[in-house]
């Protein structure tokens, strides 16, 4: 099994604050996403939460948008619900004799922190979908979206070359499911069940 990093954005370097956080990493002073809230995020409705919000601030109204940003940096970690992400292997499927039609079938393991895992099968294409979903739905966000591994018309069936797109398509699938940004929404929620 290929041991999977956390994306960049759940590290923090605290080595400038003078400090340690108490979730703190000793060994590098970064946090990690195990490290933090381990077994403790949940899927949530982003929605209904922002309804109890907003009659939340109108039953406080000297609540001010400090307060309302602080609560939602700590709840919006709760929408995470995957512990890793790995794309084990591929197959490839042969539309004829001469490989015409033929396409690969990445298989995706994802492994929930409660523990079960989900088995999904993508083609690139869709990953290719989900990508522009994404980046249209969250314009904002978009710098956290990375790139997908290229295409090659020569290369698309060699070992090697698939070895490298399996690389990729694993890094990008971890920096969408583990950032809480992402991890609820029924974008990522169509790309995985549809």
């Amino acid at each position: 099994m290929t041991p999977v990093t956390s994306p960049p954005y759940w590290a923090h370097n605290h080595s400038n604050s003078g400090r340690s956080h108490p979730f703190a990493n000793h060994q590098n002073g970064n946090i990690s996403a195990e490290s933090l809230l381990p077994g403790a995020i949940t899927l949530q409705d982003n929605e209904a939460e922002e309804d109890e919000e907003n009659s939340h601030d109108s039953l406080h109204p000297g609540r001010n948008s400090d307060e309302r940003r602080t609560s939602y940096g700590r709840d919006r970690n709760k929408a995470c619900w995957a512990k890793s992400v790995e794309v084990t292997d591929y197959v490839t499927v042969n539309g004829s004799a001469t490989n015409i039609g033929a396409f690969v079938v990445w298989n995706i393991r994802v492994q929930t922190l409660s523990g079960p895992y989900m088995n999904i099968r993508k083609r690139y294409s869709e990953f290719d979908d989900f990508r522009h979903q994404l980046i249209q739905t969250f314009p904002a966000f978009e710098a956290a979206v990375p790139v997908l591994p290229p295409k090659s018309v020569i290369s698309k069936f060699r070992p090697r070359f698939l070895e490298k797109r399996r690389a990729g398509l694993q890094y990008f699938l971890n920096c969408i499911l583990l950032n809480p940004e992402f991890s609820g929404s029924p974008v990522l929620k169509d790309f995985l069940f549809a």
